[in-house]
């Protein structure tokens, strides 16, 4: 019989679960980042407003019926207060072109909440980065000093 699963002990434990499994296409392992909340949203990039738990496993059992999505997130703003977490991520993602692979960017807010199972994602909205986000990457690594 499997052991269950300790709750996630933070947003980053939430957030790193739920780019892992859009990596993998495991769809119970994303839900299982979801509260269990028919109020959650989802807006995928270019998309409509998704709310309830039905409405967003959908959308992604759609989304991986054309395979994974390898989507990387690059930079991380971070604020958490009283119960909730709200991250601002840009997020790299590989798409396949005719000429090959090329990088695509998306910026999402994500928005967590503690509950009794632990924390857990209410919120994802995502949608088309530009060249922008890019450049705050290139900038922000150039000033790291080492």
């Amino acid at each position: 019989m499997p052991r269950p699963k300790p709750p996630l002990a933070s947003p980053d434990d939430i957030e790193h679960q739920f780019y892992d499994a859009l990596l993998h296409a495991d769809i119970d392992r994303l839900m299982a980042c979801w509260a269990d909340d028919e109020e959650s949203i989802c807006v995928l990039p270019g998309g409509p407003r998704l709310v309830g738990a039905g409405a967003i496993r959908a959308a992604f059992e759609a989304v991986f019926a054309h395979g994974a999505v390898n989507a990387q997130p690059q930079k991380v703003r971070r604020l958490q207060a009283h119960g909730c977490a709200v991250h601002s991520v840009v997020v790299e993602i590989q798409v396949m072109t005719t000429e090959g692979a090329q990088a695509a960017w998306v910026v999402a807010t994500n928005v967590f909440v503690m509950t009794s199972h632990g924390w857990r994602l209410v919120a994802h909205h995502a949608s088309p980065g530009t060249s922008d986000e890019v450049q705050e990457l290139i900038e922000a690594s150039a000033s790291v000093l080492h």
